[in-house]
């Protein structure tokens, strides 16, 4: 330990200087000329205005006492006490006497282990001048003032702002930080010293060291000091702009910051208080790296020396403690201590927080602590992802053999308690994600039993659905299960055929039925019911099964539901094509086929299909299988087929059309609806019979002609053969003997009016020609007007021609 230089400053008439005033009285011999200078800087005191001219020992008793102190920067530590002597030697007041310690190190390592607020009314300090200019250095340790802990304590207890303590220590705090000022204001210097010897014990040891204070300042204001103490009679002085720079406690009337920001550090270490804290300070050094430096830093090194002193941490300091924990490997086997206090005294911890521990318990070495958190993790685990709780986390691999075994039988367990089928499905998800290995004869059983459970619920939501969707592809033993509760289900109940559209049974696949056919015809029902492209071929997996070459009337029934029992006409081509046409079919093939081949044709896409399928069924074979009336229905629909491509003349396949049974039967009526028209009108007509014949075409067919045959008479540029026949014969029409309704008779003389107006010459000449063996009186029309035609040409060509060049293009006629 070192010695402490001295130093006495005060109004005197021997010192250093060799004159009279204020001076240094005495100093130690190795005292530089810069500590003078910084001490002289402290040094300087006023008292308050009422106690001026205290002369009296009693009056100079109750002035304020200064004890400063500036800790250890480069140039070493400076503390002194400054007390107020009234008069000096010329007899005036004002004189003050400043004695003054100084250190090159440390002050607490060099004073004995004191804080500088130790010193306060110590018998270290005096107020006498010295004879000589030469006094000697003090050794340590140095002698103690009256402050302890324990009579902190007894302050704190008998003030009636105690509750400040908080504020003012988180206040000290940002001080340190921030390089601020903490303004004190009570009564005397007395309770202004306990008041900063409660915030020095409280400190981290390495921040008391570094804080700075006075006392007794009469102008505050003018100090930049951590901590500053002044009584009422004093001059504050603080101005607006000092607002951020200055904290002001004004414990003498009651008045204090409005809101002060306090850490969860100063809330704890207020609950361990004055009088245990040092304890725990010489704890605290063990969990530290010595590289703290703010309130975060030392939050967790105090809590984790706290807790394994016994105080109670509250969640803010648990969390500081389990989030430090990770980062701490300068504690090494201690990481595993600070685990073992929090586990045992905070039971109720999070998942996450249970997991920094066994982190910490098998870096520190207790193989114990961290497999009984580990246990405790894994079955709070096991039991949030069963009950689906949210962000439960899912299984990862046990890979170490004992823990996978106490996870095995911590898991047997849970399945035994589980309370609904979506926690046994989710348990044993789990089993399976964490690479457990449960005993085949126990997977088997619960897959079983869970299967039973899950047919014979009501319903399930789209959670459960997905867990079971992936029980069945990852876990073999309850695919089993399901397919023997199926069977179970189906053997003792009746009238269950729908089982496999329902949950969970659909999940089965074709591979897990092979050995049951009856199972897998009613899978392939229901899948035909989900898929009905698929329908067909199921009908023949099941055929198969069966051993049977034809179905019957409720196998049809059963996978042709919805939406009505019958099939398209794709369908029934495809059965017709693969059902053996050497054999005879149930009479209930022979009734969805004809059903199938009378059903309405809708567009012309379905007329192909009808089609195909009667020329499917027109085979030997086949054709025997159908009623007498659908193999007339066919006959006639592949008949008038074949004249659509075969008839050379409109009017020839008009008369192909004329049959009874056209409109009774969906097939040829909609041939004729779709195709006889178009057909016609690619076909050349015969005048003759058309003039005549078109009376029976009906109503719905000779309108659509007229008008088709006007439509293109007068939308085309040139007039082919083809169309050049049809409206000659609707030209030649007598509408006189043919029973034809006035709409038509308009078409018919609309279309010789445009044909009069708008054909050229030579078209109008050989119209005439055409209708002359039927209507000479309407060739004659024609003909006046083919000469009418050429005559207006050739007369408007010579009235052109003056005004043409000589060489310039002669118009055409027509």
């Amino acid at each position: 330990m070192r010695s402490f230089q001295q130093l006495y400053y005060t109004s005197c008439e021997h010192g250093l200087s060799g004159s009279s005033g204020f001076q240094f009285n005495a100093v130690s011999e190795q005292v530089s000329a810069e500590t003078r200078h910084r001490v002289e800087g402290l040094a300087g005191y006023e008292p308050p205005r009422a106690l001026v001219e205290s002369d009296a020992p009693e009056l100079l008793a109750r002035c304020p006492v200064n004890l400063c102190h500036t800790p250890g920067r480069p140039g070493g530590a400076t503390t002194l006490c400054v007390r107020y002597v009234g008069r000096d030697s010329a007899r005036r007041f004002g004189n003050y006497f400043a004695h003054a310690l100084y250190t090159g190190g440390e002050f607490t390592t060099d004073s004995g282990g004191l804080l500088a607020i130790e010193l306060w009314d110590s018998p270290v300090w005096t107020a006498r001048v010295a004879g000589t200019t030469e006094i000697p250095e003090l050794p340590a340790p140095l002698p103690r003032g009256p402050l302890s802990p324990r009579s902190v304590r007894a302050f704190l207890r008998a003030h009636p702002h105690a509750e400040q303590l908080p504020a003012l220590l988180a206040a000290v705090f940002t001080a340190l930080s921030e390089d601020g000022s903490v303004v004190v204001i009570d009564d005397t210097t007395d309770r202004i010293a306990h008041w900063f010897a409660a915030v020095s014990y409280l400190l981290p040891p390495p921040l008391a060291h570094t804080l700075s204070f006075a006392t007794y300042l009469f102008r505050p204001a003018r100090s930049r000091l951590h901590l500053i103490g002044t009584v009422p009679g004093a001059h504050p002085g603080f101005g607006p702009d000092d607002e951020d720079s200055y904290t002001v406690f004004d414990f003498s009337t009651g008045r204090f910051p409005e809101v002060v920001p306090t850490h969860h550090l100063v809330r704890l270490l207020i609950r361990i208080g004055v009088g245990s804290v040092r304890s725990v300070w010489s704890w605290t050094a063990e969990y530290t790296h010595g590289q703290e430096r703010d309130l975060g830093d030392w939050h967790a090194p105090v809590a984790a020396a706290a807790a394994a002193g016994g105080t109670e941490l509250t969640d803010a300091d648990v969390r500081a403690v389990i989030d430090w924990l990770p980062g701490a490997g300068h504690l090494g086997p201690r990481r595993a201590a600070v685990a073992a206090d929090l586990h045992h005294k905070h039971r109720d911890l999070a998942d996450d927080r249970l997991a920094v521990l066994s982190a910490a318990a098998e870096a520190g070495g207790d193989t114990a602590l961290h497999q009984e958190l580990e246990g405790k993790l894994h079955q709070s685990r096991i039991r949030a992802y069963a009950t689906g709780a949210e962000n439960a986390p899912g299984p990862v691999p046990i890979t170490h053999p004992a823990e996978r075994e106490r996870a095995t039988a911590l898991w047997q367990r849970l399945l035994g308690e589980a309370a609904t089928s979506r926690q046994r499905v989710r348990l044993l998800l789990w089993a399976e994600g964490a690479r457990l290995a449960p005993p085949p004869e126990l997977l088997a059983a619960q897959g079983l039993e869970l299967a039973r459970a899950l047919l014979g619920s009501s319903g399930a939501g789209p959670g459960l659905r997905e867990e079971v969707a992936r029980l069945v592809r990852i876990l073999p033993e309850f695919r089993a299960g399901l397919v023997t509760a199926v069977q179970e289900v189906l053997s003792e109940r009746g009238g269950q055929e729908q089982l496999f559209a329902q949950f969970p049974a659909e999940l089965l696949s074709e591979r897990d039925l092979g050995e049951r056919p009856r199972l897998l015809e009613h899978y392939w029902r229901a899948q035909a019911e989900r898929e009905p492209a698929r329908t067909v071929d199921l009908l023949f997996r099941i055929l198969r099964v069966r051993g049977q070459d034809s179905p019957d009337a409720e196998l049809l029934r059963g996978l042709w539901r919805q939406p009505s029992p019958a099939w398209t006409y794709e369908e029934a081509t495809e059965i017709a094509r693969r059902l053996p046409s050497d054999r005879q079919v149930d009479e209930a093939v022979g009734e969805w086929f004809d059903r199938a081949v009378k059903q309405e044709v809708r567009d012309e896409q379905g007329l192909r299909a009808c089609l195909v399928l009667c020329d499917t069924l027109s085979a030997p074979g086949r054709y025997a299988w159908l009623r007498p009336v659908t193999q007339e229905c066919v006959q006639i629909t592949l008949r008038l087929d074949e004249s659509l491509r075969g008839t050379t003349e409109a009017t020839a396949l008009a008369r192909a059309f004329r049959i009874p049974q056209i409109d009774a039967w969906a097939a040829p009526r909609a041939l004729k609806h779709y195709r006889l028209l178009p057909a016609m009108l690619r076909l050349p007509a015969d005048p003759a019979r058309l003039r005549t014949e078109i009376e029976e075409f009906g109503f719905s067919l000779a309108d659509g002609y007229l008008r088709a045959v006007h439509r293109d008479a007068v939308a085309s540029g040139r007039v082919d053969e083809v169309l050049f026949s049809h409206v000659t014969g609707v030209i030649a029409v007598n509408g006189e003997r043919v029973a034809l309704p006035q709409a038509h008779l308009e078409v018919i003389e609309a279309l010789r009016l445009h044909t009069a107006h708008h054909w050229r010459s030579e078209e109008l000449n050989r119209l005439a020609r055409a209708l002359r063996p039927y209507d000479t009186h309407l060739a004659d029309a024609y003909q006046e007007f083919a000469e009418n035609r050429l005559g207006r040409m050739k007369k408007w060509s010579r009235r052109l021609a003056p005004r043409r060049s000589s060489d310039g293009p002669r118009p055409e006629e027509g």
